[in-house]
């Protein structure tokens, strides 16, 4: 594969100890609710430009499906920008693992500004990046995360 994109980050390694948190019981949770919360993998695979993305990340797939703006809410090229920057910055910290938690981030991001991955790949990293940093209270760019 030309170009292969990694975001592997496994909640259970990180653990909020200043923050409490509500539980809802599963039977206030609707079928679906359930269903979104217990498919934690995302992967968006495209054999034409051979690329792959795996996020694995409990709870990303719910937020995406009930907080996340909708598709087309963002154009491509916004996301472009903004996933380029965000890229930037992770992998950045990825090599500064003695200033930056390294179970945060794990693996470097092979994102090429010059290859058009398409709306898809482009609306899910730019909204992982958005939940990741709301999730974990980190800023990755001058930009404050918001939905």
């Amino acid at each position: 594969m030309k170009t292969l994109i990694y975001i592997l980050l496994v909640g259970g390694f990180i653990i909020s100890c200043n923050t409490s948190k509500t539980t809802v019981s599963k039977k206030n949770k609707t079928k679906k609710e359930l269903a979104i919360a217990s498919n934690d993998t995302v992967s968006i695979a495209n054999d034409e430009l051979e690329y792959e993305i795996i996020i694995i990340e409990p709870g990303f797939n719910f937020w995406l499906a009930s907080r996340a703006k909708p598709e087309g809410f963002y154009s491509q090229q916004y996301m472009e920008n903004r996933n380029y920057l965000y890229v930037t910055e992770w992998n950045n910290r990825v090599l500064q693992p003695q200033r930056y938690n390294s179970n945060l981030y794990e693996l470097r991001i092979d994102y090429q500004p010059n290859i058009d991955y398409g709306y898809e790949v482009n609306y899910k990293l730019y909204n992982y990046f958005i939940y990741f940093q709301l999730n974990y209270k980190q800023q990755l760019t001058g930009f404050v995360p918001r939905i």
